[in-house]
């Protein structure tokens, strides 16, 4: 039945519906000057500065009007791949990337729901991943957190044992570095082949942006690859990492960068050990939330918006039996807590008491689980060593 409805999700007439309602709402503010879609406006004024022979990593001139000066922060093949965006004003590229969003949400739903889920199941799983802030602030923003997401999902879940497993994931992380992660997860579940066709595919990709911007690729590689986020000194509110929470605690300063590393070091160690646990025990889907959910928390960078696989962790709750942890996964994740913490211009650093507390939420509740990840891989081992123990 799940997989039913989630196929009607997807039929000719609904998409149409949709697509209908995208594209009047961005036509309409097209029409009347009004912004829409700041993430999505920066990609179409990056793909336009790579069509115009533009420095890509200087300050873009190419922005609309109505968008903050941001910068472009994707590698140089991402400015090549955004070029579709530029047949069509940058509201109707919302659109575009607001319609493709909503379609990789049904895939994520349908690769983590089982066969056989309750429709009133499904409806209450695609409920709970609309309201998350995650997924509503992907799309108002025109962010590709969800395609993306959907892309490696798909390779690692269904394209298992097909020829071009491994290529849906570098294709990931050339357009967004942090997905290079699920390259190691396909090599720590011993998929060989994938991993390498994965790599194969990100190091094709980002040849072909040399190429065709032997300059910009270098400026990326040496110097817009971590300036371009203040990925080592970002203490804004948005940045839900481990490194943002240390950046806010010590007020940017020099302890944080090493803390980091220990902490990113432990994170990882364990992640590793509890994927391979989740895969021994025929659980993909587990396994490659460990691995969505750890590198969240060690990546310089994780804007709020990047936590978009809380999608398949709902579906995945359901499939463990736990539709009941649906509700304090949507009351913790709808993003009232950085409404009621004040945030920009610095003010993270002079955060006290409950500021500090409502301001780090998603990073606090993932470091909260690391110590269950841990208890998970002692007892799972504890398991096998007693059967093992029996049948000698």
């Amino acid at each position: 039945m799940g997989d039913a409805i989630g196929r009607r999700l997807l039929r000719p007439g609904v998409v149409a519906v949709v697509a209908v309602a995208l594209v009047g709402f961005a036509t309409h503010a097209w029409l009347t000057g009004r912004g829409l879609g700041v993430d999505s406006s920066i990609y179409r004024a990056g793909a336009l500065t790579y069509l115009r022979g533009q420095p890509l990593y200087a300050p873009l001139t190419t922005g609309e009007p109505w968008a903050p000066a941001l910068p472009f922060t994707y590698p140089p093949i991402a400015a090549i791949l955004f070029t579709p965006l530029t047949l069509v004003p940058a509201q109707l590229g919302w659109a575009l990337l607001a319609g493709l969003s909503l379609a990789s949400l049904a895939v994520l739903l349908l690769v983590s729901l089982p066969r056989g889920t309750a429709a009133w199941q499904v409806a209450l799983v695609a409920a709970v991943a609309v309201v998350l802030e995650p997924v509503w602030r992907s799309l108002a923003l025109g962010q590709v957190n969800l395609p993306l997401a959907a892309l490696v999902a798909v390779d690692v879940l269904v394209l298992r044992g097909r020829p071009a497993a491994g290529v849906l994931t570098g294709v990931a992380a050339a357009v967004k570095l942090t997905p290079l992660i699920f390259v190691a997860h396909l090599a720590l579940t011993r998929r060989w082949a994938d991993a390498g066709r994965a790599l194969a595919t990100f190091a094709g990709l980002n040849l072909l942006a040399a190429l065709a911007l032997p300059g910009d690729t270098w400026s990326f590689w040496t110097d817009a690859l971590v300036d371009g986020n203040d990925a080592t000194t970002n203490s804004w509110i948005g940045n839900q990492s481990v490194n943002g929470l240390l950046q806010r605690l010590t007020g940017e300063g020099g302890p944080a960068l090493p803390v980091w590393l220990a902490v990113s070091a432990v994170v990882l160690a364990l992640a590793a050990a509890a994927v391979r646990v989740l895969e021994r025990g025929g659980d993909a889907l587990g396994a490659l939330l460990v691995t969505a959910f750890a590198g969240l928390l060690v990546s310089p960078v994780s804007w709020t918006h990047h936590w978009v696989w809380l999608v398949p962790l709902a579906g995945w709750l359901v499939r463990r039996g736990h539709p009941l942890l649906l509700a304090p996964l949507a009351a913790l994740f709808t993003g009232w807590e950085y409404a009621l913490t004040p945030s920009g211009a610095k003010v993270e650093l002079t955060w006290h008491g409950w500021q500090l507390l409502l301001g780090n939420a998603y990073v606090l509740i993932g470091l909260a689980l690391v110590p269950a990840v841990a208890t998970l891989v002692l007892c799972r081992r504890s398991r096998r060593g007693e059967v093992g123990a029996d049948t000698g």
